[in-house]
C-alpha cells in the first residue's frame, strides 16, 4: 500500500452524520497530525464559513482549524479569481459563499457583474432569480457551487443548490460551470491548496457518486469507506472501483 503525503477528506458520512461523530474519525485525524501529514476537509457545503465548520468538528473532538476546511465556496472563489482577478459577482447564496468571494478580494454586486454565482440559499426570492437571469442574458458567466439536487436533513430530503440552479438554467438556456463534487474542479483547487502532486494525494469519502467520482475524474487515488451513503453491498455493481475500500477508517489504520 502506498504512503500518501496528503489527504482530501469528505465530511458528512465520513467524519460525522449530522451532529454525531463517526467511529474512528477523531483517531484518523489524530494519526495524520501525529505523522505530520497535511489534510483538507473537502465539502460541497457552500452555506457555512471555514470557521463554522471547523468549530463543529472541534466540538466533536475531531481536530481542525479553518485552514483545514475547503468548501465548494472556497473552490468557487479560487476558480473565479484565476480567471479574473478583480471580478464582480452577483451572488445567490449564504454567508459561506459571500465570505469566500470577499476573502479572494472579489466584489459582490447587485448588477453589471462578470459572474453570476449560485450556492444554496434558504432565503431565495423570485427577485434574486430574476436578477441572475438578467445578468446571464447580458453576458455574465454562470458558476454554481455544486449540482446537489437534494440535501438530507432531519426533515427529510430538501431542495439543494442544484435544484435552485436549474431554475436559472431553464429560464436562460445556459448551463453553469459546476465546481463541487463530483466535478474535478474542486479537487484541482484542493490540490493547489495542498501544494502537492496528485500522485501523492488520496481522496477519502463515503459517497461513490460524489466523493469517489470526483477523485477519479481528477486523477487522484481514492479510499472509500462504508459509513455513509454508499453501502458495501453496492460495491459489486460498481464498474470503476475506488483505489482502496475499507469498512471504516479504523481498518485503514490497520493496513
Amino acid at each position: 500500500m502506498k504512503n500518501y503525503k496528503g489527504y482530501l477528506i469528505d465530511l458528512d458520512g465520513t467524519m460525522y452524520r449530522g451532529n454525531e461523530r463517526i467511529e474512528a474519525a477523531a483517531e484518523f485525524i489524530e494519526h495524520l497530525n501525529t505523522n505530520n501529514i497535511p489534510y483538507l476537509f473537502v465539502t460541497n457545503n457552500s452555506a457555512y464559513t471555514r470557521s463554522f465548520i471547523s468549530d463543529k468538528l472541534n466540538k466533536m473532538k475531531i481536530p481542525s482549524s479553518p485552514a483545514h476546511v475547503f468548501t465548494s465556496s472556497n473552490a468557487t472563489a479560487s476558480f473565479i479569481k484565476q480567471r479574473k482577478e478583480k471580478a464582480r459577482c452577483f451572488v445567490i447564496g449564504e454567508e459561506g459563499l459571500v465570505r469566500a468571494l470577499q476573502d479572494e478580494n472579489l466584489t459582490v454586486v447587485e448588477e453589471d457583474c462578470d459572474f453570476v454565482v449560485t450556492g444554496i440559499d434558504r432565503y431565495i426570492t423570485y427577485e434574486k432569480l430574476a436578477k441572475a437571469c438578467i445578468e446571464i442574458r447580458n453576458g455574465a458567466k454562470f458558476i454554481s457551487t455544486n449540482s446537489d439536487t437534494a440535501i438530507p436533513t432531519e426533515r427529510g430530503l430538501l431542495p439543494g443548490n442544484g435544484a435552485l440552479t436549474s431554475v436559472i438554467t431553464v429560464s436562460t438556456g445556459v448551463q453553469p460551470t459546476f465546481i463541487g463534487k463530483p466535478e474535478s474542479i474542486i479537487m484541482e483547487e484542493a490540490v493547489l491548496q495542498l501544494k502537492m502532486k496528485k500522485e501523492d494525494i488520496i481522496m477519502v469519502g463515503d459517497n461513490y457518486y460524489t466523493d469517489i467520482q470526483a477523485g477519479i475524474r481528477a486523477g487522484i487515488d481514492t479510499l472509500m469507506v462504508f459509513t455513509g451513503v454508499t453501502q458495501y453491498e453496492e460495491l459489486e455493481q460498481i464498474v470503476q472501483k475506488p483505489t482502496y475500500y475499507v469498512r471504516n477508517l479504523a481498518d485503514w489504520f490497520e493496513n
